[in-house]
């Protein structure tokens, strides 16, 4: 499937749940004086989103994949905030906590996983893409493209409806 806008692509819109996720979960009164903390955990989940959209619209593959992997970084990051406000919490450090707040982080770092995984699964498919990015396309390497994938699509057909080293059927002996 092609996306036109990157707001229509899953991954961009499970970052963007993850990150207003994160930004009501710092917002309690326990992250309240825990420095940069907050700041640095909302700048890194809103980063993701932000760089998928920033790539996607840069029309080229090799710069896509470049943002790709800032905001798959971005994703560890927040994950790795998260496990650390996981053990204030475990130790008390974290005042006026919410009795589920444990629970809450515990929710959020496998969506940072996953987010993440979603992301070096599109930059691997466009690892092996041969499409340089919207902004190479031409009326000439569009057509091409188009040319090349069409053939493909029916030697994959015909090999699908005649396989090699397989006994004739009835119908295709010749007299």
């Amino acid at each position: 499937m092609t996306y036109q806008r990157f707001e229509d692509l899953p991954v961009w819109n499970a970052a963007q749940e993850l990150a207003v996720d994160v930004f009501a979960l710092v917002d309690s009164p326990c992250f309240a004086n825990t420095g940069d903390l907050r700041d640095q955990v909302r700048r890194s989940s809103l980063s993701i989103s932000s760089n998928i959209a920033e790539g996607f619209e840069r029309g080229s593959t090799a710069e896509l994949l470049c943002y790709l992997y800032i905001a798959r970084g971005s994703a560890g990051e927040t994950r790795s905030i998260m496990r650390f406000a996981a053990r204030l919490a475990e130790r008390g450090v974290l005042r006026n906590a919410p009795a589920n707040l444990r629970s809450q982080i515990s929710d959020l770092i496998p969506r940072c996983e996953s987010v993440s995984r979603q992301i070096r699964g599109w930059a691997d498919s466009l690892q092996n893409c041969d499409i340089s990015g919207q902004r190479h396309l031409n009326d000439a390497s569009r057509l091409e493209y188009d040319q090349r994938h069409r053939a493909a699509d029916f030697l994959r057909s015909l090999k699908q409806k005649y396989p090699l080293n397989a006994p004739p059927s009835p119908g295709d002996e010749q007299t």
